[in-house]
């Protein structure tokens, strides 16, 4: 489920926090352009690189247009040329696609390494679409706060999908209805009734920008994460995620003070942007102001508390610190929220067996399996399974 990676916790484990927020927060409303710090990030000579063009994201090469030749042009019906798309995407028998969490990668990259994100395969789906002369649009999905884990970092997902329609700027959406094909990559989510709304070319281009430079951050490349950052804001100047990870550069790299405007104007673009909020409140901490950032965490406590996700967050943090009872009892909640998350019972799992329950351990591996919906993470879990069951 992965459009774009916004970083919100990087040093420490963050109890959060009431629509209307209890406080008034001081936004940041001058110049953007006094945001940015290119001396600071100049790269070095291994650390130039060439940011992916508009053309070089979307571009198709000649095996790509021919499989658009041989199964898409000269269809009568968009329905059924979108159905033809996504079985080339998956049949074993021609690409059989994989997904791959951290595989932010162009079009062409997608189509012939067979692995991608949810985000590369909408790039590389809408390409195939636009050439095949199908009208598309770029729809994001406004699903909960969802957080994955890489490492000592944890940021939080988004999604995007496309609509296929009979005609452009048709206003209606529909799934899989008269006026409309919605392609969804990702099955939990095609499944559920979020709110959606379209979005432009540029948007996700600077989300794909965005996540490179989240990948770049990972990696503490911190001179590639800064282009990348910067690309995304040029292209679309109201992407707050951008601006909010850019913050996050700022304050990894010790320039607190432009940090703090950062997160503070990404705040004047979406006031609802809880990430940016987070981490507005932490650099606060790490300053020692912390009489300032409680007001921040109570609202954010407040507004996280039913979000299962939330709670599966914290039951990693606590894991990967070593805390294990800790990291059951969390899990364990948001088990309680949300019954269904396979993911969920995989830590629940995890928790156990690191405590010697293995035989809980092996139950909650089973629920794990039985929810689960994806071929290659269930590959996975039934191999951890049968682990469990060679134990004893």
């Amino acid at each position: 489920m992965n459009y774009s990676k916004i970083f919100y916790s990087v040093l420490l484990p963050c109890l959060f926090a009431c629509q209307t927020p209890p406080y008034q927060l001081e936004k940041q409303s001058s110049n953007p352009q006094t945001l940015f710090l290119d001396s600071a990030f100049e790269p070095s000579n291994e650390n130039m690189i060439s940011i992916e063009s508009e053309v070089d994201i979307f571009l198709l090469d000649d095996e790509m247009r021919a499989v658009v030749d041989n199964k898409l042009r000269n269809r009568h019906s968009y329905q059924h040329k979108a159905r033809i798309l996504l079985d080339h995407l998956f049949s074993v028998e021609n690409l059989s696609l994989q997904y791959e969490g951290n595989a932010n990668i162009v079009a062409r990259e997608a189509f012939h390494s067979k692995t991608a994100n949810c985000m590369s395969l909408t790039i590389m789906a809408y390409a195939l679409a636009k050439e095949a002369g199908m009208h598309v649009q770029f729809q994001q999905v406004n699903v909960p706060e969802y957080w994955q884990r890489d490492n000592s970092y944890s940021f939080l997902t988004g999604h995007v999908n496309l609509r296929i329609t009979n005609k452009p700027n048709s206003e209606s959406v529909y799934t899989w209805g008269d006026n409309g094909i919605q392609i969804d990559f990702d099955p939990y989510i095609a499944k559920q009734r979020f709110s959606i709304k379209k979005i432009t070319k540029k948007t996700v281009i600077a989300m794909f920008y965005n996540n490179k430079g989240s990948d770049a951050l990972i990696r503490r490349n911190y001179d590639v994460a800064y282009q990348y950052f910067k690309a995304a804001i040029k292209q679309d100047p109201n992407f707050s995620p951008a601006w909010g990870n850019l913050g996050i550069l700022y304050r990894l790299n010790n320039h607190y003070q432009v940090a703090e405007k950062t997160y503070r104007y990404a705040l004047t673009i979406n006031d609802k942007n809880l990430t940016v909020l987070n981490n507005l409140a932490l650099l606060m901490e790490i300053q020692g102001r912390v009489t300032e950032s409680q007001p921040i965490r109570n609202y954010l406590q407040q507004l996280r508390q039913s979000n299962p996700y939330y709670h599966a967050l914290l039951a990693d943090e606590a894991f990967d610190a070593g805390d294990f009872i800790t990291a059951e009892k969390l899990y364990k909640s948001a088990i309680d929220l949300y019954p269904q998350g396979y993911e969920f019972y995989h830590g629940l799992a995890k928790a156990y067996y690191k405590q010697g329950k293995v035989n809980l351990s092996k139950r909650a591996m089973r629920k794990a399996i039985s929810y689960n919906y994806d071929k290659t993470i269930q590959r996975l879990y039934v191999a951890k399974l049968h682990f469990l069951n060679d134990i004893e």
